[in-house]
């Protein structure tokens, strides 16, 4: 097995990487590797990396500990074999092309919007895995910004109004932007509770400070409801100007991480007659420097 390699895709963040093979079990150093080049580029892109589930599974595991998402109030369709895999498709059972306006399209559509994924569970979510089976002919990019570059670049009157203000986030805040809350029932309403991040993080791994918002936000703490609001658009628009993005053009077979806790992404359109799957898994947060207990694998 050989050692990891990076060139980077975008001026601030985001790097392609190889000379790992991640569908077999990666060394501790390995393990390492990956999680430093995490911590620098924020996103990493692997090619020729199609993976059975089993195989995403494991390979996701020696990450952290795998969190099913909006699985837990039962809006995910079935589709996976394993539990932790998350369908980023737009299929039926039997594999055929759903119409935009059944429950989990919205989903997807909802996908589209910028966010971090599960802003609203605490502990924090860390890494997401998304493997690419079927691209489509034309759109269903990836667009990517690093939190903390939108941190770095906030004129201070802004810094300003965000430091010490902490905002709620909630799971079906950005289904209920797109659909309204007539297709949950009470019960999906309520089992996941919202939960309050700082608008102004230190990203773990890097040491440096992020500004953490998203769709998932609904509101900031303190400050009268309208008003906050907009403010959480002014960060949102901030954050994701043009030339802080990168764009990822899914090919069959990539494996692209993302860090959760200093990034924001959102899918592109594309043509939801056309078949489209990816397959995703998220691991929880583990310490830094820690290694996920019975995660690691050992190397071949």
């Amino acid at each position: 097995m050989g050692s990891l390699q990076l060139r980077q895709l975008h001026p601030l963040f985001a790097a392609e990487a190889s000379g790992l093979d991640m569908r077999r079990p990666l060394t501790p150093e390995a393990v390492a590797e990956v999680n430093a080049a995490m911590d620098r580029y924020a996103v990493l892109v692997f090619r020729g990396q199609a993976m059975e589930q089993e195989e995403q599974v494991a390979m996701a595991r020696q990450f952290g500990p795998l969190n099913p998402g909006l699985k837990q109030i039962g809006r995910q369709q079935e589709r996976m074999r394993e539990r932790e895999l998350i369908d980023i498709s737009n299929l039926d059972a039997e594999g055929r092309p759903m119409t935009a306006d059944t429950k989990k399209m919205v989903s997807q559509i909802a996908n589209q919007l910028w966010h971090s994924d599960s802003s609203f569970q605490s502990p924090a979510v860390s890494y997401s895995m998304l493997n690419c089976l079927r691209p489509t002919s034309w759109g269903g990019e990836t667009e990517f910004v690093d939190l903390r570059a939108a941190w770095d670049t906030l004129p201070e009157r802004l810094r300003a109004m965000v430091r010490g203000r902490e905002a709620e986030h909630y799971a079906l805040h950005s289904r209920i932007t797109l659909l309204g809350d007539d297709g949950y029932s009470e019960e999906q309403l309520k089992a996941l509770p919202a939960v309050v991040w700082p608008l102004v993080r230190v990203h773990p791994g890097s040491g440096r400070t992020a500004l953490f918002c998203g769709i998932h936000a609904r509101r900031i703490l303190g400050m009268p409801l309208a008003e906050g609001k907009m403010l959480l658009l002014d960060l949102l628009e901030h954050a994701t100007r043009p030339h802080l993005i990168y764009t990822h053009e899914w090919q069959a077979g990539d494996l692209v991480f993302w860090d959760n806790r200093c990034t924001l992404h959102r899918g592109r359109r594309y043509d939801l007659a056309e078949p489209r799957e990816l397959r995703r898994t998220t691991c929880d947060e583990v310490p830094v420097g820690a290694t996920p207990a019975g995660t690691l694998l050992a190397a071949e």
